[in-house]
């Protein structure tokens, strides 16, 4: 009897340990930059075509971070009531196979460990698309920002695409002081693409 409750403990532990594993593997960088390759990328951020000579991914990346928002006294409001705006990302970057590879914060800016580094700046009007997670931030298309050379490896970027985000959208509930602040986690895929 004693085998059999041992075996029983042996069995559960390895079902749990592959169940962990295989929830790992699922949630890891390299699994949501795969996935994200399945994706339909919505008409209002797709590439433009750049025929004869088409475009290039230069770099997929996973980001796993917070999306940052303070109060704001909510514009013609009396008595005064607040509402949550925009700071700025902070991320963490990985690549396709799971390694830690660089940043992702204020300007908003991608800065690798090896120092390649791009800004962005949104298309006016903005380019976005709803996530199809109404809980999560909507996707983008940027540009390189004008002014600021991007290097390294992407030191040629064209593009900037934000997709299959998931979480950092500011709280339903509005602050209720000029100084409270949130952070909100979120995930999302960049891709980086140069024309040809």
């Amino acid at each position: 009897m004693k085998k059999f409750f041992i075996a029983i403990a042996v069995v559960t532990v390895v079902t749990l340990n592959w169940s962990c594993t295989k929830d790992a593997k699922k949630d890891s960088p390299a699994n949501q930059i795969f996935e994200s390759e399945k994706l339909i990328i919505p008409m209002g951020i797709d590439l433009p075509s750049n025929l004869p000579g088409g475009n290039t991914r230069v770099a997929t990346l996973f980001a796993e971070g917070v999306q940052k928002y303070k109060a704001q006294i909510k514009a013609g409001s009396f008595p005064v009531t607040y509402e949550w705006v925009f700071v700025a990302p902070k991320a963490t970057l990985y690549n396709s196979s799971n390694l830690k590879v660089g940043t992702h914060g204020a300007g908003p800016h991608w800065l690798l460990y090896s120092l390649d580094t791009i800004y962005g700046q949104g298309y006016a009007p903005a380019k976005t698309a709803a996530s199809p997670d109404v809980s999560s931030i909507d996707w983008l298309l940027l540009i390189p920002k004008v002014g600021k050379t991007p290097t390294g490896i992407f030191s040629n970027v064209s593009y900037i695409q934000r997709i299959a985000t998931n979480g950092g959208k500011a709280p339903a509930v509005l602050p209720l002081a000029a100084t409270d602040t949130v952070d909100v986690r979120y995930t999302a895929i960049y891709r980086f693409t140069s024309k040809n």
